[in-house]
């Protein structure tokens, strides 16, 4: 009876060396568990971080950018306008003086068109005087006055070709002013049509410029919701894990000193390291 005593309590020491070898790994194991947990918490914290610092770099360098751009494009813009509106006063004033001179021209030209009529009319009539002078019968020879007069209707006759010659140029120049004045009017024509061009060319570089930040500030801000998604499933995920571990740790009842089966550890993913499955 003493031996068997010997042997059963020999055999409840050596039960409860093993129920305390499994408690303190088990602790162990809870406390590596905790670690590791704690350890991709802050690590994953610490990536989260990191990432959103990016975000806001990426967004203030982009903000930054697209400041410039609209800067840039909206002085193209204003010095396009200046220029627009600066050649159209150049034409309103090309068109102005070209109505002067027009008015001018035209003047001038009435005004020598009356001054030809009237000598025409007068050479017509000494023309007439003098064809009723020569129709009369030759009485005597012609006396010095008829020959002053036609030596009058001979400086007549070559005023009125230079009169001719002088209105034949000064139309030439007007046809010429007028041919200057259209090239012109369609160089201005088409550097405004050019202006216009460009002014909606830019705009649209800025419109597409405008969607192109908004994309991507959109794009930003899902793949931000995204990682904190991520971030909190697995933060769940673990406080998961962790809670069904507690529980399972505290619902597993110690054995018996009877019992010839050891205390097993709830972690079966970890085996026994070999100091703990050498030991009596």
């Amino acid at each position: 009876q003493a031996r068997a005593e010997q042997e059963e309590e020999f055999i409840c020491n050596t039960l409860l060396k093993k129920i305390q070898s499994l408690r303190k790994e088990k602790e162990a194991l809870a406390m590596n568990y905790e670690q590791e947990e704690e350890y991709l918490t802050n690590d994953l914290s610490r990536k989260l971080m990191q990432l959103r610092q990016e975000k806001v770099e990426l967004e203030q360098t982009l903000e930054k950018e697209q400041e410039y751009q609209v800067n840039k494009l909206m002085r193209k813009i204003e010095k396009l306008e200046a220029d627009t509106l600066a050649k159209q006063a150049t034409l309103e004033q090309l068109r102005r003086e070209k109505v002067e001179l027009e008015n001018a021209l035209e003047q001038e030209q009435e005004s020598l068109v009356n001054r030809l009529w009237k000598r025409m009319d007068k050479l017509e009539a000494e023309k007439r005087m003098l064809q009723a002078k020569l129709d009369q019968p030759v009485s005597s020879p012609p006396s010095p006055r008829d020959m002053n007069n036609g030596d009058t209707a001979q400086n007549l006759a070559q005023h009125i070709e230079h009169l001719r010659a002088e209105v034949s140029r000064l139309k030439q120049q007007l046809q010429a002013a007028q041919t200057e004045h259209e090239e012109k009017m369609a160089q201005y024509a088409q550097e405004e049509r050019q202006i216009r061009e460009e002014n909606l060319r830019l705009q649209r570089k800025l419109q597409m410029e405008m969607e192109r930040r908004e994309s991507l500030c959109r794009h930003l801000s899902e793949s931000e919701s995204s990682l904190e998604m991520d971030d909190e499933r697995h933060f769940n995920e673990m406080t998961k894990q962790h809670d069904m571990s507690s529980s399972q740790g505290h619902n597993v009842r110690p054995r018996t000193v009877s019992s010839p089966i050891p205390y097993a550890s709830p972690t079966t993913s970890r085996p026994l390291s070999p100091e703990t499955q050498t030991k009596p």
